[in-house]
């Protein structure tokens, strides 16, 4: 079988983990404080942090935007935070997880994205947040996103804070510029089989130096690891509570040696995905993503849509190779019953997409292979 994912852990990761393992510290210290060193030089950008998942930076990216700050009022209980159905889990149960509510956005049957003409449809008095997903890691259009605040913003009185759900996105650029570097809250997933794994893990990227600050307190309960504590196993006053959410050198030291990779990793993903769009963009029944060349995805995924999905399922699986929609839409779950809208693109788009293997295991020959097969009908 053609695995749809495989986790990539390099040589340098098993010798630099056994290391941490042997130093006799392995909670949050000094390789942690080099693996976020490490990142702000790759992404030339000073306000990030690591977290022990993905999931944990979003979360506390929605609880930090929860009380007042510089040019912020805060969400509380009544408002909405704007978020796409089509995506992990992940992504949506943070927003219930503080409390908050949903108000679902159609997707773009172009690129599986937010459609941004129904988010600009949506904005309201009470939806102060968006949530936004970025299928496969390609990027939603920004500067048309940017027009949709502004006018918020002249209409509203207020710009909705925007957190980027970057969990596919790491390595991916829009106009040439890393992705989670536009000044809005973002995160990344380093979790087992994403482009650079720590085991399990995450990045949060904040705008300014307040939110960074909250944000280095919060992860670790609150307390202030780089302040005077008189006595090290007893901290001063805590100002604001927070999470056990903060990364250990374990994770860092298996991330950071993992990390050296992720150009090639990137390089090989893409390498197949032109493959694709050259080789299978005229055949019968089936239909491929828009992919515009300012916005240049990591392609964590590659995802095509077929006419009758689910028996291309079963033909793919009888030729030994693994496909699968991967996210199931999120609105069909009872626990968010109460958020049910008209979805109308997702509903015809969820019945034929599926994704087909990207990634360092896929040969030229298992490329050709995938082809042939899809071709055969």
């Amino acid at each position: 079988m053609i695995p749809l994912f495989k986790v990539f852990m390099s040589e340098e990761a098993v010798t630099a983990a056994s290391k941490v393992l042997r130093s006799g510290f392995i909670g949050q210290g000094q390789v942690v404080e080099e693996f976020e060193d490490r990142l702000k030089s790759y992404f030339n950008y000073p306000y990030l942090i690591t977290t022990n998942s993905g999931t944990s930076a979003l979360h506390l990216a929605i609880h930090l935007l929860k009380k007042d700050h510089k040019n912020w009022f805060g969400i509380s209980d009544i408002d909405y935070i704007l978020a796409s159905p089509l995506t992990c889990t992940a992504s949506n149960f943070p927003i219930l997880a503080n409390g908050l509510k949903l108000k679902w956005v159609d997707i773009s049957d172009k690129d599986l994205n937010m459609d941004l003409s129904d988010l600009e449809r949506k904005l309201g008095y009470n939806t102060k947040a968006i949530v936004l997903p970025y299928w496969g890691g390609y990027p939603t259009d920004l500067a048309k996103l940017e027009k949709i605040l502004v006018k918020s913003k002249e209409q509203l009185g207020y710009k909705p804070m925007v957190i980027e759900d970057l969990a596919h996105g790491l390595g991916s650029r829009y106009r040439g510029k890393l992705m989670g570097t536009f000044g809005h809250l973002s995160m990344f997933s380093l979790q087992a089989i994403k482009h650079v794994t720590s085991i399990d893990g995450g990045i949060l990227m904040l705008p300014n130096k307040e939110l960074y600050r909250r944000a280095k307190l919060l992860r670790w309960y609150g307390i202030d690891r780089e302040g005077d504590r008189k006595d090290f196993r007893c901290e001063s006053d805590i100002p604001e509570w927070g999470f056990k959410f903060h990364m250990n050198d374990v994770c860092a030291a298996v991330g950071m040696a993992n990390f050296k990779h992720l150009p090639e990793t990137i390089a090989i993903h893409q390498e197949i995905a032109k493959f694709y769009n050259n080789r299978l963009f005229d055949i019968k029944d089936v239909e491929l993503l828009s992919y515009k060349p300012s916005h240049k995805s990591a392609y964590w995924l590659y995802t095509i849509k077929v006419k009758r999905r689910d028996d291309f399922i079963k033909m793919m699986k009888k030729k030994g190779i693994a496909t699968s929609k991967v996210h199931e839409r999120n609105d069909k779950h009872t626990c968010v019953e109460e958020f049910r809208t008209e979805l109308p693109n997702l509903e015809r788009v969820v019945k034929e997409m599926v994704c087909i293997p990207i990634g360092r295991w896929v040969t030229t020959a298992d490329m050709e292979y995938i082809v042939d097969c899809i071709k055969g009908g």
